[in-house]
């Protein structure tokens, strides 16, 4: 999944919430209402799917009239599309919480780890989302900014464990940015297409299995070895 929490801890790294930059100042009542309205768009949107979906169903689950929902959105789409954007710009920025962070790069990729795979547990509607009407569908094509920036914070900490010998240096940190990235990814589409086992533990245990086996294939005792 492209995805990331609507709000995430990192183990103490700091706060995730964000405000998208560039966008008019809303009051907080406008914003609340705005929330209020994505979050039921991403409940209906994982209960019957996007193209199923009607402007309609959403401000239902609201409870607001029809047409408010036009006062912040001009289509479903629109509502889509914010729904990435909002979800991917607090990841970013949780990301960058992390890396700001005193911990070690290994550390901070088994932060970012966990942040990742435990949303799941935490909102699953939304990672549900992601993974079938976002990133595996051409309903936003040339909307993936947002992802490409979450993979440049990822290489920032590859980079930095380089540079104090944390991290093997032998290896390509934007490959390994990516890397890391798809081994969660998958394990969420997983989850989501019901493949995998998804209880607490099972999702602990993943975690601890993509963090040792990715961070561990960066140590620099591994440096020289066949890649």
């Amino acid at each position: 999944m492209r995805f990331p929490p609507r709000s995430a801890s990192a183990g103490g790294s700091g706060k995730s919430d964000y405000t998208p930059c560039g966008v008019p100042e809303r009051t907080n009542a406008q914003e609340e209402k705005r929330r209020r309205l994505l979050d039921a768009a991403v409940r209906v949107f994982a209960r019957k799917g996007y193209h199923a979906a009607r402007i309609g169903d959403i401000a239902e689950e609201a409870g607001v009239a029809y047409g408010l929902l036009y006062h912040y959105f001009s289509s479903k789409e629109e509502v889509l599309r914010s729904v990435f954007r909002d979800t991917w710009r607090a990841l970013i920025q949780t990301i960058k919480n992390v890396e700001e962070g005193d911990d070690s790069p290994p550390e901070q990729l088994r932060k970012v780890a966990e942040i990742l795979l435990r949303s799941w547990r935490r909102d699953p509607d939304l990672v549900r989302v992601l993974v079938l009407e976002v990133t595996r569908s051409s309903l936003l094509a040339g909307e993936m900014d947002e992802v490409v920036a979450s993979f440049a914070e990822i290489q920032a900490i590859v980079e930095r464990g380089q540079a104090d010998g944390s991290i093997r240096a032998d290896l390509d940190a934007r490959l390994a940015s990516y890397v890391f990235y798809g081994a969660i990814d998958e394990l969420l589409t997983g989850w989501v297409l019901g493949r995998l086992p998804d209880s607490d533990d099972d999702v602990e245990r993943a975690e601890r299995t993509v963090v040792e086996i990715v961070t561990g294939g960066l140590a620099p005792e591994h440096a020289g070895a066949p890649a």
